[in-house]
Formats: structure tokens, sequence, C-alpha cells
């Protein structure tokens, strides 16, 4: 679980006292994509001595439930702007059983808000946590099991994700500065897992009047290079918050 560096020296201290900073029976998971070598990945931490889980945090008294998802983001991946969008509520009462640190005031029956995030690989530097030895990317197709119902949450959350592709445009936190067309739909198809028609997803990309074309060409292709993009960010805000019409 995400915590202040400064919250706490030692586990023991964390599990004894912890509830004086963070609210019990309420946390937050995050399910963090990245995109890299055209394949989706998804942040897991490993427990010292346990399974995989997803990225969480509690929530701290005096904060809001999107201030910690937050502050557990910038924690976990060190970026302080992420796209970051609640999904679901996981309140099953069974959803934590054979839970760790019975008896203490973090073995008790937490309800979990899902958030799923949308992060720039290339600028992420994965970092345990006091709880954690390990935090990796892995393919979202290859995933371990994890505990408790963190499978479920990345289902969920993945569903979620593409769902919004026909409201909301994708791809300023998932892809390079600059990238091609080619690239771009590699990244729908990859999160949507189905082929796209070329034509027609270069069409509806363009109609969205969110991408600039440069006149750089991508080097190093052995065919004819394609046209580089970039997104307009002051649209592309403007779509998020607006919403789209796309149909793939």
């Amino acid at each position: 679980m995400a915590r202040s560096k400064a919250d706490f020296t030692s586990l023991q201290e964390f599990q004894e006292s912890g509830d004086r900073v963070y609210l019990s029976h309420l946390s937050v998971d995050c399910v963090i994509f990245g995109f890299h070598e055209n394949s989706l990945k998804v942040l897991l931490l490993k427990w010292k001595n346990g399974p995989w889980c997803l990225p969480g945090g509690f929530v701290k008294h005096k904060e809001s439930i999107d201030q910690s998802a937050i502050r557990t983001l910038k924690e976990r991946t060190g970026l302080a702007e992420i796209f970051l969008k609640q999904f679901y509520a996981f309140g099953d009462p069974d959803r934590e059983k054979g839970k760790r640190h019975e008896g203490t005031w973090i073995g008790k029956r937490f309800v979990t808000i899902g958030y799923y995030a949308l992060v720039d690989y290339s600028q992420v530097f994965p970092e345990p946590d006091l709880l954690s030895s390990e935090c990796k990317w892995w393919d979202v197709d290859n995933v371990p099991e994890l505990i408790y119902d963190h499978n479920q949450i990345m289902s969920k959350a993945l569903e979620a994700l593409r769902l919004s592709l026909n409201d909301h445009p994708v791809g300023y936190n998932l892809l390079p500065e600059k990238f091609t067309m080619p690239q771009l739909q590699k990244l729908y198809e990859t999160i949507l897992n189905e082929a796209l028609d070329r034509r027609n997803f270069q069409k509806q990309m363009i109609s969205l009047d969110v991408l600039i074309r440069l006149k750089e060409r991508k080097t190093g292709g052995a065919h004819k290079a394609p046209f580089l993009y970039r997104f307009d960010k002051r649209k592309y805000d403007k779509a998020m918050k607006q919403g789209l019409r796309l149909s793939f």
C-alpha cells in the first residue's frame, strides 16, 4: 500500500498506529496502464514474502478520495500530472478473504475505490513501498494471480478503458510526444484487442481535430516513412471534457 515516506519509519509502527493517519475501512486501488513496444502494460507490486498486487493506498483523514489516488500515483510513478479516472467501487464482504495483518487496523474489512491511470511508460521509474519488495511493469495479457480481487479490479479497469474509447481520445498520456498514425492505431488496437480498418481509423482520428500533422517523417523505416503527429493539448483537453462520438 502506498503511503507518505514521512508518515512512518517501520512496518510495525504503520501496523500499530496507521489509523491515526488513515481512515479505517476505505482504500483506493490504482490500475496504472502504460504502452511500450506495442504492448499494453500494467504496473504491479510484490508484497514482501507474498503475492503480486495492484498499487493501492489508504485515505488520510484530511484528504479526499481523489487526492489519495493522486498521492498514491505520484509516490508510485514519480509523475505529478497523470490522467486519472475513478471507475468502480469494490465492496464485496469477502473481497479480502485470507487477508494478512489480521488483528491490526489493516486487517479490517475495506471498501476500495478503483481508479485507472494512463502514463508515459518511459517517464515512470517504479518504486516499491513499505509493504512491498518489487514494483514493475507486466503485460496485461500475462498478469499473475493477484491478491484478493485485484485481478477482477484490473479486468474492470480494462473494460472501462475500452468503453471510454468511443467517448474520449486516448494517447496523450501513453504515446511519446511525436508519433505516427500507425503507432496511434496500434495503441487503440492493443487496448481493444482487435484489428481496425486503417482508412476508417485515420479518417475518424483526423475528424476529431485534436492532432497536428508535422512536417517531419519517421526515420529508419524500410518503406515510405509516415508523417509524425502530435496532440494539440488545448483541443485534446477540450475533447476530454466535452466528449466525442466515435465508433470503432
